[in-house]
């Protein structure tokens, strides 16, 4: 009754006790009773017989099966030969893209005389200062010696139109998606076992198209319009976007304004040598009297348009959900000030 309400230790001692009461035979006798070895009962009489301090502990220190690792002193150079790129030696080795996880790495090491489960890999690796990390985004090219200066004009430019109460917009077109039923990733809440139904290739459909969202913030009001089209991303449908942003939200909010300034990135649909995009400017600069001035940003420095760093794009039917009408839909969105850009279109 008592022998499930104690710890390994305890348990060794009480049949310790029990066996030097019943004498000569005792130990035998009490390992039959207690269904343990001899040598567990025996090593509870020595204990006892030594008078040891009591432990504070179950084990001594060092007790317990060795550790992996201690038993095989050649698998950690092993493990390590495997994931440092300096110590494979051959740069074209697969092993030098291909062994990520590790099962793979535990069952790499199995040839090499090394039996180890995938879990103590990870332990292994941990100890030695890995740890799953994505790649990071911090290598640049070359930077071209007026890079600063590109900056500092373009600064310039929307400072003197924003002083002047001349309006001053950032564009740029987000990721496209298709709309109608399709697969999107995520799970939600529903009855088990009836999961939405959705197509199993993820082919445009002819009539719905995807959904192309132009994106354009008003600098000054720290205002984002997006303009979503279900055809394709050309400069026409760029500069139709900024048109249907001036006539239905910005002109009332720049009565006086006679100049226009535009911040774009170098490629795309707005890029700089998109000649279609000059044209479909001229025309709108026509037919509203605005002197409209873009400044693109160079090539790799799209990152710093201010479109991509304030502009929170607004929410758009996700796969497997209403589609869109065809046509264009267009959705004003205030911003706060402190509001960053956010991915959240699907």
């Amino acid at each position: 009754m008592l022998f499930p309400h104690l710890d390994e230790r305890q348990r060794r001692l009480l049949m310790g006790i029990e066996a030097r009461l019943l004498g000569h035979g005792g130990i035998r006798a009490v390992a039959r009773a207690a269904q343990v070895s001899e040598t567990t009962v025996r090593n509870g009489v020595f204990e006892l017989e030594s008078g040891e301090e009591p432990l504070g502990r179950v084990r001594r220190p060092g007790g317990g099966r060795k550790r992996v690792a201690d038993l095989d002193p050649g698998l950690r150079p092993t493990l390590l030969a495997l994931v440092e790129p300096d110590e494979r030696g051959d740069p074209m080795s697969p092993l030098r893209w291909t062994v990520k996880s590790t099962r793979t790495l535990a069952a790499e090491l199995a040839p090499a005389g090394h039996r180890i489960s995938a879990d103590t890999v990870g332990d292994l690796l941990r100890e030695e200062g890995f740890s799953l990390q994505a790649n990071a985004k911090t290598l640049e090219g070359n930077q071209h010696p007026d890079r600063d200066a590109q900056f500092r004009y373009l600064n310039e430019q929307a400072r003197n139109h924003r002083d002047a109460g001349q309006p001053v917009i950032s564009v740029d077109t987000k990721k496209k998606e298709l709309v109608g039923e399709f697969k999107n990733s995520g799970r939600q809440g529903r009855p088990a076992g009836e999961p939405v139904p959705v197509s199993v290739h993820d082919f445009a459909d002819p009539q719905l198209g995807k959904a192309v969202p132009y994106g354009i913030y008003d600098l000054t009001a720290n205002t984002g319009w997006v303009n979503v089209g279900t055809d394709h991303d050309t400069a026409a449908f760029a500069v139709e976007s900024i048109r249907r942003w001036w006539h239905g939200q910005d002109q009332a909010s720049y009565p006086q304004a006679t100049r226009l300034l535009i911040t774009a990135d170098a490629g795309g649909s707005n890029g700089y040598r998109t000649r279609a995009w000059k044209l479909e400017l001229a025309r709108l600069a026509a037919e509203t009297g605005l002197t409209i001035t873009v400044c693109h940003l160079s090539p790799g420095t799209s990152k710093w348009n201010k479109i991509e760093v304030r502009h929170e794009a607004p929410l758009l039917p996700g796969r497997g959900e209403r589609p869109l009408p065809s046509g264009c839909r267009s959705s004003p969105v205030k911003l706060r000030a402190a509001d960053p850009w956010r991915r959240t279109a699907r």
